[in-house]
């Protein structure tokens, strides 16, 4: 097993007696399903859809205290705390950044079942979130039998899952949250009440009108850098994300993708060729005849 702490994450609390109700009305998770142990994929949303931070959250026992833990990017932390007390108006709600990071465990079982740990709900192959002092990561790592490795063995595991990363394989605020496979990684939930940007995921989601997907790449060499153009033929169909060890992530026109694959067409970033990990990932389901 093993384990590493992710320098590129911080965690706020969010707190009150108010602090459940609010933050449902706030995000794309079902907060109401939340609970000590549990961690839930989410995002804040702009009221056009678009997504201003991605984060998974969990619920603090009440021996810590209690509220709710958002562990989200470093470089957005004060914005999302922000955008949260921007929208608090009178709620009897707290929000505060801590002094926390991300222990990432993963590749076993933990030995044991640290506090403030849950098992990532994106993907089960990602493993465990520790919510700690980076000053801990060793102490923690010990404590759950794992070997403690740099971060960057993480994103490598994270991009052979195909989890797209913010601010690498997409841009905040201008994405979607279909085109990030939110709605595949449980990160939407369409069955909870309103949200911010509610309304447009929500017709995206029946309509089937996405056409931009993080799809998962393999390589055969060297990686292209990430922002370079991704190209069917001579015509640009999407943008190269994050890669690692012959795998990347990009951000792809399904349709353009699905026909140059129908045309024989190489795809190619940055002069290098790419393959679809799974080409069914570009190719739009029929809609059922409704009765």
């Amino acid at each position: 097993m093993k384990s590493a702490f992710l320098p590129d994450r911080s965690v706020i609390k969010v707190a009150g007696e108010d602090a459940r109700n609010f933050l449902n009305g706030l995000i794309t998770t079902d907060v109401d399903r939340l609970k000590p142990g549990l961690g839930r994929f989410g995002a804040l949303l702009t009221p056009q859809g678009k997504i201003i931070v991605d984060f998974l959250i969990t619920e603090v026992p009440a021996g810590h205290g209690g509220g709710f833990l958002i562990d989200c990017p470093k470089a957005l932390a004060d914005t999302l705390a922000t955008k949260l007390k921007f929208y608090k108006l009178r709620a009897k709600v707290t929000v505060e950044n801590l002094d926390l990071g991300v222990l990432a465990a993963w590749g076993g079982q933990p030995a044991a079942q640290p506090d403030l740990a849950f098992t990532d709900p994106r993907n089960a192959e990602l493993g465990t979130r520790i919510l700690i002092p980076e000053d801990l990561k060793q102490k923690l790592s010990d404590l759950i039998g794992a070997d403690l490795v740099d971060a960057a063995d993480y994103e490598a595991h994270r991009i052979a899952l195909g989890v797209p990363r913010g601010g690498l394989d997409f841009m905040y605020s201008d994405a979607f949250p279909h085109e990030t496979n939110m709605d595949r990684l449980a990160g939407v939930d369409f069955d909870k009440g309103c949200y911010v940007g509610q309304e447009v995921v929500s017709r995206m989601q029946h309509r089937g009108t996405a056409r931009t997907r993080s799809v998962k790449v393999l390589l055969d060499d060297a990686s292209p850098e990430v922002g370079v153009s991704v190209m069917a033929g001579d015509k640009q169909v999407g943008t190269m994300g994050s890669s690692a060890q012959g795998k990347g992530i990009a951000l792809v026109r399904i349709d353009r993708v699905a026909d140059a694959l129908d045309a024989g067409q190489p795809i190619t970033a940055g002069g290098l060729a790419l393959t679809l990990a799974d080409p069914e990932t570009v190719r739009i389901p029929l809609k059922q005849p409704t009765a």
